[in-house]
């Protein structure tokens, strides 16, 4: 780790993104500003705690496919509290000889962080306290544990719906895939306001209100993250429909969809 846990200080005058998604998922990393928020993001859509765990059972299921198909390393930015089975359990129990490097923003997420580097012996694990913002720092610190020139999975897990474009969503993602190299993949997963778009401004509207950001995007702005990359199939899908055979369903309330996208992508 880069940073001592003693040495950050834990901002509770704001609700953080990281600590209202424990709570949406049950756990209890989290204050009340974050539960004050969460419970107000309730009353947009009553399904929040769904959300959650749709997006961390897609987290699952990707996980396991690129295991499948080779790949041993991952850069995993905007990590989240540890929620087990985290992201290294499932990479390192298909291929112990996995390496991952975590990173957040939120010192909550640095003090656990040693629930984040438990490797197996073969592999290794490591975690960056960085902002996504600063794809530069994330690069130079994780190229000394994962090798550039190999394959890397990056995956961006219900982050970049924080950044907005004027905060450079779109070049920070390319920044970082264009240093990995070929048959590395790009790993997403994003809200949208597709169905229910005023929902989607309520809850941004919430957002702003406390000096935070939520920038829902359609399905063509999540695909365009993507240009010039390969699609796996089945390309940018409902997130609880992608590969579902890979996991156990997630059982939500109602027939609607969960309002959020997902995808995979190879770089040629």
């Amino acid at each position: 780790m880069t940073q001592d846990p003693a040495s950050v200080r834990i901002d509770t005058s704001k609700p953080h993104p990281a600590r209202m998604y424990d709570w949406f998922l049950g756990g209890k990393d989290n204050y009340p500003v974050d539960e004050a928020m969460a419970r107000q993001l309730l009353t947009v859509d009553a399904r929040g705690r769904d959300m959650a765990r749709v997006n961390r059972a897609f987290m699952h299921r990707a996980i396991r496919w690129l295991s499948a198909h080779g790949v041993r390393q991952y850069l995993d930015v905007g990590t989240g509290i540890p929620t087990e089975p985290n992201l290294h359990q499932i990479a390192q129990d298909a291929a112990p000889e996995s390496r991952i490097v975590y990173c957040d923003n939120d010192p909550i997420v640095l003090a656990h962080a040693a629930a984040l580097l438990r490797s197996t012996p073969e592999g290794a694990t490591e975690y960056i306290q960085a902002d996504a913002r600063d794809p530069e720092i994330i690069l130079e610190r994780a190229g000394k544990v994962l090798d550039f020139d190999q394959p890397i999975a990056l995956s961006m897990l219900a982050l970049l719906h924080f950044v907005g474009d004027e905060d450079g969503a779109y070049e920070l993602v390319s920044k970082i895939v264009e240093k990995l190299a070929p048959g590395s993949y790009l790993v997403l997963s994003h809200v949208t306001g597709d169905f229910d778009p005023e929902g989607a401004a309520k809850a941004s509207a919430m957002y702003k209100a406390r000096g935070l950001t939520l920038r829902p995007r359609s399905r063509d702005e999540l695909a365009a993250f993507f240009d010039g990359m390969e699609f796996v199939e089945p390309g940018v899908s409902l997130t609880a429909e992608w590969h579902p055979e890979l996991g156990e369903p997630v059982p939500v309330q109602g027939d609607d969809p969960i309002p959020g996208w997902a995808a995979v992508a190879r770089k040629p």
